[in-house]
C-alpha cells in the first residue's frame, strides 16, 4: 500500500493507537510528567493547523500550557538519542526498510537568532542564503518511510563564540561541521550501536566529499549508493590497452550505452511505473578520490549509469556503490527510493513541523526534531496498516495536563 496523505484527517487517527506508540517510544524519559508532556507536544504536532509554532501548539492545548512547553522542549534534561533509537528499532521490525537515506534539509530564515542559521551556501537550495541545515537519516522501503536521526550542522561562527555557544546552551563537545560531515556521523553511529539489520545507505555526495564519505562508509564495511557527479574521475580496465584509464563517469557510461538495459521501477514521488535505461561497470578511484585504493585504482566499485531523462541521449545521474554481488537494475531501484523520501518529507514530515523550530535552543532543536519524527511515525503507520479508527475508539484529542514540572 502506497503511504500518502490525500484526504488524511488527523482525526481518524485512533487515540489508542497514538498513546500506545507514544508509550512505547517515549519509554526512556525518565520521570512521568516529562513523558505526558512529550505526549501532549506530539498530539499538538498532529493536531495543530498551519505552522507548529509553541504559540499554535499552545492554542489547541490551552494557553495555560505554554511557559511549561516552552521549558519541557527547550531546557529539560531528558536524552533524544535513546527516543531515535527505540524509534528506529521498532521501525527496523514494521516497515522493514530496504535502505538507509540521507536527506538534507536547509530551512530558509530571517534573522540570525534560531540555532545555526548563517547566510551560506545550502546545496538543497543551490544558492547562498539565510538558513538553518541539518541533515536526516530516513528508513525506508517501498511503503513507508520516517526520519529516525537528525544532526544540526553548526557553522563556524556558531561553535568559535563562547557567548553564540552561551545563549544556544551548545555542549562543549560539539564542533562546526557540514551537513555531509553530520550525515556520516549519523550513519556511523546507527551502524555500529543501534543494533538495526543492515542496510545501504543512499546519499548524494559532491566531488569534494566524497573522498572523506567513501573512506568512512568502506572501513567501516558500511553498504553504500552514493549519487556522484558525472565529473567524477573513475579508474577502468581496459583490454586494448597496456594499463588502466581514467575518464570521467559520464564518457564510461555514455560508452556503455550499447549495453544499457530496460529497467522497470516504481516512482514512489508519483505512485506510477516507469522504464528507465540503465547500465553498469565495475571501476576503481584514482588514490585522489578513495585513499584506500593506495594508486592501484583496482575495480572494487560498480558505477551504475541512468537515462532519467528520456530527453537527453546521455545518461543524466550516476550512482557509485560498494555491493559488490547487486546488479544495476537493483542498485539503480534503491537509489531511487529517494523519491519516497522527497515524497514523506513533503506531504508527511513538513506538516508535522519539521521546519517550524523557531527556538535559540540546541537542545530545544534536537528535541523537537524527535518528537516531530514520532509524529511522522504515527501519521505513516496509521496509513500503513491500512486501517481507519473504528467507531469504538476514541479520535485523537489533546489532553490538557495538570501541573508544570518538566
Amino acid at each position: 500500500m502506497d503511504v500518502g496523505l490525500e484526504g488524511f484527517d488527523p482525526q481518524s487517527l485512533s487515540q489508542d493507537r497514538v498513546d500506545r506508540l507514544c508509550e512505547l517510544l517515549l519509554a526512556s524519559v525518565p520521570r512521568s510528567d516529562q513523558r505526558r508532556w512529550g505526549e501532549l507536544y506530539v498530539r499538538g504536532l498532529l493536531l495543530t493547523e498551519g505552522r507548529k509554532t509553541m504559540q499554535g501548539i499552545a492554542a489547541v492545548v490551552g494557553s495555560a500550557a505554554m511557559q511549561s512547553l516552552q521549558q519541557f522542549i527547550s531546557t529539560s534534561p531528558w536524552d533524544w538519542r535513546p527516543v531515535r533509537q527505540c524509534l528506529a528499532a521498532y521501525l527496523d521490525r514494521e516497515i522493514q526498510p530496504l535502505a538507509w537515506i540521507v536527506e538534507s534539509l536547509a530551512v530558509p530564515k530571517a534573522g540570525r537568532h534560531s540555532v545555526g542559521v548563517e547566510r551560506q551556501f545550502a546545496s538543497g537550495l543551490g544558492r547562498v542564503t539565510n538558513c538553518q541545515q541539518s541533515s536526516g537519516v530516513w528508513l525506508v522501503s517501498e511503503e513507508a518511510s520516517c526520519p529516525v536521526d537528525w544532526q544540526l550542522a553548526l557553522p563556524a561562527s556558531w561553535t568559535a563564540s563562547p557567548e553564540q555557544r552561551r545563549r544556544a546552551a551548545i555542549p562543549d563537545h560539539i564542533r562546526a561541521k557540514t551537513p555531509v560531515q553530520c550525515a556520516v556521523d549519523s550513519v556511523v553511529e546507527m551502524a555500529e550501536h543501534w543494533g538495526l539489520t543492515p542496510r545501504p545507505v543512499v546519499m548524494a555526495v559532491a566531488k569534494a566529499d566524497l573522498p572523506g564519505v567513501a573512506t568512512a562508509f568502506g572501513m567501516r564495511r558500511i553498504p553504500f549508493v552514493l549519487r556522484i557527479e558525472g565529473s567524477l574521475p573513475v579508474v577502468v580496465r581496459d583490454a586494448r590497452s597496456d594499463g588502466p584509464r581514467v575518464l570521467p563517469a559520464s564518457r564510461l557510461t555514455d560508452a556503455l550505452r550499447d549495453q544499457a538495459g530496460a529497467v522497470e521501477w516504481r516512482d514512489l514521488g508519483q505512485s506510477r511505473q516507469r522504464v528507465t535505461k540503465v547500465v553498469g561497470a565495475r571501476v576503481g578511484l584514482p588514490m585522489s578520490v578513495d585513499p584506500l585504493s593506495h594508486g592501484t585504482g583496482a575495480p572494487s566499485f560498480f558505477l551504475t549509469g541512468a537515462w532519467t531523462d528520456p530527453t537527453n541521449i546521455r545518461p543524466t545521474e550516476f550512482w557509485l556503490s560498494n555491493i559488490g554481488h547487486l546488479p544495476a537494475s537493483a542498485l539503480f531501484r534503491i537509489a531511487k527510493l529517494t523519491r519516497r523520501v522527497s515524497r514523506d518529507l513533503h506531504e508527511i514530515c513538513d506538516n508535522v513541523g519539521v521546519r517550524d523550530f523557531a527556538g535559540r535552543s540546541f537542545r530545544g532543536w534536537h528535541h523537537h526534531t524527535t518528537l516531530v519524527s514520532i509524529a511522522h511515525a504515527i501519521t505513516v503507520l496509521s496509513r500503513a496498516d491500512g486501517r481507519t479508527r473504528s467507531p469504538r475508539e476514541q479520535p485523537l484529542a489533546v489532553r490538557p495536563l495538570i501541573g508544570s514540572k518538566r
